[in-house]
């Protein structure tokens, strides 16, 4: 389906200038009470992007057989982790669902069957991260799950589906790690191990040179199986390489480390 077809079908939101789009590296969930240059880096790329009117975010921590997006009108914020502080589990970020913006979403994905979900709620994928973006928490967000059932090419090709939301006033955020190894862990570390550095090096370079379908293949290497044991972190970079529309979008990375050995901190910033 063309771009002008999807066009006709967005009806319920009004057209915007582009809007940009991101894919952050949202590492521990102790970023979401840290203030680290990470997190820095979340508060700048924020200055640079028009207050959306609602935020569609793809997260590594919503794994469902087959499609689901959020459509309550107040998800939950759910502490999907443990063994951290208090302070993170008592943080709470209230910001509303859209219901409207579910209904778009699924319709954008026909003739994928996409259910509407009541129960999830705004995991620490998207909470963690989006609350250093939208502090007052007065940003509509929902959440699309990822298929595990599915491989690489399938979630960029939904993704590709999701461009019309550019020109309708939604941030789209892809959250996630492109190297994300927690049994390699070193939390004494403070850069990389050699196969994560070299894994960085080959995902970065391919972003840059935007051959992502060389991305669709991301146990080429050693180094990539290394860094990617599991995909669920690394589809949502998919689903945000997929909306750049032409060459002439600017397709810029931050955040760009290496932490604890083998976790990529790296983000994308589409625009």
């Amino acid at each position: 389906m063309d771009l002008n077809s999807l066009y006709r079908q967005s009806k319920i939101w009004k057209s915007t200038p582009k809007m940009p789009a991101l894919f952050l590296g949202h590492g521990s969930p102790m970023n979401a009470i840290d203030d680290n240059p990470f997190v820095q880096g979340f508060k700048t790329i924020t200055k640079k992007i028009p207050t959306p009117k609602a935020i569609l975010c793809i997260s590594a921590h919503w794994e469902t057989k087959g499609t689901k997006v959020t459509a309550m009108k107040m998800p939950r914020t759910i502490h999907d982790f443990g063994g951290f502080p208090k302070a993170l589990y008592d943080i709470q970020y209230p910001a509303p669902g859209s219901p409207e913006l579910a209904k778009e979403t699924a319709q954008l994905m026909a003739p994928l069957s996409v259910t509407m979900d009541y129960d999830w709620g705004l995991d620490h994928g998207a909470w963690s991260v989006i609350k250093h973006l939208y502090p007052e928490a007065n940003i509509p967000v929902i959440q699309m799950s990822l298929d595990y059932t599915q491989g690489p090419e399938y979630h960029f090709t939904l993704g590709q589906k999701l461009r019309v939301l550019r020109h309708k006033g939604i941030l789209i955020i892809g959250s996630g790690n492109m190297v994300h190894n927690l049994r390699r862990l070193h939390f004494s570390l403070n850069q990389g191990y050699d196969w994560a550095l070299e894994a960085r090096a080959f995902i970065n370079n391919k972003i840059v040179l935007r051959d992502f379908k060389s991305l669709f293949d991301y146990h080429s290497n050693k180094a990539l199986q290394l860094a990617i044991p599991t995909p669920e972190h690394f589809l949502p970079l998919l689903y945000t390489l997929a909306l750049q529309e032409t060459d002439h979008d600017h397709l810029s990375l931050f955040n760009d480390d290496l932490v604890m050995g083998s976790i990529s901190m790296t983000s994308v910033f589409i625009d």
